[in-house]
């Protein structure tokens, strides 16, 4: 068994975890923080033991969000951050930097933040083509080492440079953004994760809640929301997109059951080495998610989802040009 999954059994998790981001950045304005401190306590409280934060999200503010709720707790939960790719405050946009004197200091700015002295798992957030990734994974091996990391992540990585990663030191999780609707790492990363039983950690298992039914209307997102930069929200696409909701919707009413819960529990028969962290904002949907680890799917059902949003059925990609050219990630021909 992996490092990885080893962890979350020995703090008794569920193999649904938490992503915390759309606390602080990327869906709008993020919450107040006595909002945001009350759902991340609740969510330990309701059974969640893997958090998922980085120093991009909200500008390092997530962090320091996480280690506040989480005060107390550390020795009792799986604890994952990112690094490699921030907000620049003299600057004031988002830098990717590999290097390996920036990862450093990146890392131990985020351990003050959480106030921690390891992190369970530490991600390259995205590979920086200016630095080798055998640098970068090198410099992230030497943080092992120091005790200050228990296990490398990479994130949104191509099999083939996951494997040249691999043969710089054992990765120990990888993050790419995998659900109904984005099943790029069925195309080679999934593969290259179980050569080297390594666990794929995925991201936007919802569909950045669009598989949840939170986004039926451009109208409804706020102006600094991620997705109205993304083809699939388009205005163009996000309608036809739409009506390949009926399906799903239709799917879980027969079994009683919300869209969110039937899309986790699909990618639940994808292997125990997958392991979705949802994120919410509501203490209520954080509850639906996690109960969907219980939701047992036969294979008729599961035929039927496989068939049900596949890249040719989805109209827009995942990511916009500018974007895809920050990630490492196979895509389908065509986009």
């Amino acid at each position: 068994m992996s490092t990885f999954l080893a962890r979350l059994e020995e703090v008794n998790s569920p193999r649904i975890g938490l992503g915390c981001m759309n606390l602080s950045h990327g869906y709008g304005n993020p919450l107040p923080e006595g909002d945001a401190l009350r759902a991340l306590e609740a969510a330990f409280d309701m059974g969640y033991r893997h958090f998922d934060t980085a120093t991009l999200y909200g500008a390092t503010a997530n962090e320091r969000l996480v280690g506040k709720a989480l005060a107390g707790k550390r020795e009792r939960l799986l604890l994952a951050s990112k690094g490699g790719m921030v907000i620049d405050p003299a600057l004031g946009k988002k830098v990717i930097d590999g290097r390996p004197d920036t990862l450093r200091r990146q890392c131990e700015a985020s351990l003050a933040r959480l106030g921690t002295d390891h992190l369970d798992i530490y991600y390259l957030h995205r590979w920086d083509p200016q630095v080798a990734i055998e640098e970068s994974v090198g410099a992230l091996g030497r943080l092992v080492e120091e005790g200050k990391i228990r296990g490398i992540g990479l994130s949104e990585v191509s099999a083939t440079t996951l494997r040249r990663a691999c043969a710089e030191h054992p990765i120990a999780a990888v993050q790419s953004e995998y659900s109904l609707w984005t099943r790029n790492p069925e195309i080679a990363l999934i593969d290259a994760c179980r050569e080297a039983a390594i666990p794929l950690v995925a991201f936007s298992p919802l569909g950045r809640g669009f598989l949840a039914g939170a986004v039926v209307d451009r109208a409804d997102l706020t102006d600094n929301d991620m997705r109205l930069q993304m083809p699939r929200f388009s205005a163009d696409n996000l309608p036809h997109n739409l009506t390949r909701l009926d399906a799903l919707r239709a799917e879980a009413k027969a079994l009683g059951v919300s869209t969110a819960q039937l899309t986790l529990a699909w990618l639940g028969t994808k292997g125990d080495d997958i392991v979705p962290i949802p994120g919410s904002r509501s203490v209520t949907h954080m509850r639906e998610n996690l109960a969907a680890e219980a939701l047992q799917l036969d294979a008729a059902c599961v035929a039927r989802l496989d068939a049900m949003m596949t890249h040719e059925q989805i109209a827009g990609d995942r990511y916009t040009e500018a974007q895809q050219s920050e990630v490492d990630t196979e895509t389908f021909a065509g986009g």
